[in-house]
């Protein structure tokens, strides 16, 4: 087995440098005048903000009843005396496995991107505007409320970060994909059809915009993300490329009606959507991005607690409900450049293949790069961080990104650095299906994790490096980079378990 792994890998590294020869040959000779190539554009990654404008609960009435343009001066107000009292009360009537981002977490955040990301040409926001257990703790503190006002709250949370964060970087456009957390009724809880917080915050994501559409892609987005949470605008700064959003909630085995029943149709419909969009890409020589929230794949965390026996056949725990949405993206591997997801709140790459089969190393330097963005909340006790990324405008190619890290998880006198730059942590040329093929295939080959870029992994995964939380399990999680099926992770984590 080893000796075939080792072929495999000299293969797909004879591959990469086979493509590398061609791009060589295809130069011009030397003293034949060329064009320069544009200059790389940088682009702002966040994810996972989880604004928690409960921090303190005795701002819950004023923040109720004031619009959204008040929220950032009854936020910056001093901490009533009474703070830590009624957060251990609202802690116990809706327990939270840590805290979420306050208001002083989101002006140092947004006090470092002016900083550090001036420059981007464009924002992406993969999900998670809200807090964890936002709808349990708006009712805890203010329980006469109407379902109408808890409606308005919601978007008014949603129109405050972005507004603050537009303020930040002027004339920047943000795109912006939902996740779990924001709704108008529950968590994992939309309609499936005419949803009103989908409808009320469709007209916030347009605004968000704006400056970079027609009047056709304006009207399109209004009217997709009111059907669906998902939209199509093209890429600023990236010529001939396309952005694809989703709302992949309704991907999820968790996903129910504000009514709590269970529906199929949202999902179905989306897919279809994606798979038109892809098709029409194609068509129209487009190069696209795809950005949701939750990742297809192996939730490999959810997997380990329940002690799942995989080489007895039982099936790992998935993000998804099925595999829909991994198989169509790889089969457009040809059109698409990028998929961009957040959720777990730590960092990492994966790779998905059209062929998750034994065949997969051949096919795998034809899949989809993609990037799981780390989170600004630090609920699970992971410094908060954005990606500063940086983009091939030729080729629509993520060429490399730095993450910025908080030097705590408050936010009060914190100081941001870098914490790693994929080039120089990991030698790759870019984050590209050829590059992620090569690395994965090292992670795999290094079951003790004992080298640089698989100590690296360890220790970017989980932003401060707490307590190195995949080392225990390192061979299966080298395996959930690259398989996304069920079938073919089992496989993969049933080998190297041998």
């Amino acid at each position: 087995m080893q000796i075939l792994r080792r072929s495999l890998l000299s293969l797909l590294a004879a591959c990469a440098l086979t493509v590398q020869a061609g791009l060589i040959a295809q130069s011009p000779a030397p003293g034949k005048a060329v064009a320069a190539a544009p200059a790389n554009i940088p682009a702002l990654f966040l994810s996972d903000i989880h604004l928690d404008p409960f921090a303190d609960p005795a701002k819950a009435a004023r923040l109720n009843a004031a619009p959204a343009a008040e929220w950032p001066t009854i936020l910056s107000a001093p901490d009533s005396p009474t703070q830590a009292k009624e957060i251990a009360a609202l802690q116990e009537a809706c327990p939270t496995r840590g805290n979420d981002t306050p208001w002083v977490l989101w002006q140092s955040s947004l006090t470092a991107i002016r900083a550090d990301a001036a420059r981007a040409r464009f924002i992406t926001l993969s999900g998670d505007l809200l807090a964890h257990s936002f709808d349990c703790k708006y009712k805890a503190l203010l329980p006469t409320a109407t379902p109408a006002q808890f409606l308005a709250f919601t978007e008014k949370a949603v129109r405050t970060i972005v507004t603050t964060l537009r303020a930040a970087l002027p004339g920047v456009p943000v795109y912006i994909a939902l996740g779990n957390n924001d709704s108008g009724c529950g968590d994992y809880q939309l309609d499936a059809a005419h949803d009103a917080f989908l409808g009320h915050t469709a007209k916030i994501v347009a605004e968000s915009i704006s400056a970079s559409l027609s009047y056709q892609d304006r009207a399109a987005v209004l009217s997709d993300f009111a059907a669906g949470g998902y939209y199509s605008v093209p890429l600023a700064g990236v010529p001939h490329a396309r952005l694809l959003v989703l709302d992949d909630l309704f991907f999820s085995a968790n996903y129910s009606t504000c009514s709590g029943q269970p529906d199929h149709a949202p999902a179905a419909a989306q897919l279809a959507w994606l798979a038109e969009q892809l098709s029409a890409a194609r068509q129209h020589n487009e190069r696209v991005w795809v950005m949701g929230h939750i990742p297809p794949g192996v939730d490999l965390y959810s997997t380990a607690r329940k002690f799942t026996n995989l080489c007895a056949g039982a099936r790992p725990q998935m993000f998804l409900a099925n595999e829909s949405l991994a198989e169509l993206l790889a089969q457009n591997a040809d059109v698409v450049r990028l998929a961009l997801f957040g959720h777990t709140h730590t960092d990492e790459m994966r790779l998905l293949t059209a062929d998750n089969g034994p065949q997969a190393l051949i096919t795998a330097i034809s899949g989809v790069p993609v990037k799981i963005v780390a989170s600004i909340s630090p609920v699970n006790g992971n410094r908060p961080t954005f990606t500063l990324a940086s983009i091939d405008p030729a080729t629509a190619t993520l060429a490399d990104y730095t993450v910025f890290m908080a030097s705590n998880l408050t936010g009060v006198a914190a100081k941001w650095a870098p914490e790693y730059t994929y080039s120089t942590t990991y030698h790759q040329r870019a984050f590209d299906a050829g590059s992620l093929a090569i690395l994965i295939r090292g992670f795999q080959s290094d079951p003790s994790a004992k080298s640089p870029a698989s100590q690296a992994t360890l220790r970017n995964y989980y932003p401060g490096d707490i307590s190195r939380a995949i080392q225990f399990a390192w061979p299966r999680y080298a395996c959930t980079l690259e398989h996304d099926s069920a079938r073919s992770f089992a496989a993969c984590a049933c080998a190297a378990a041998k």
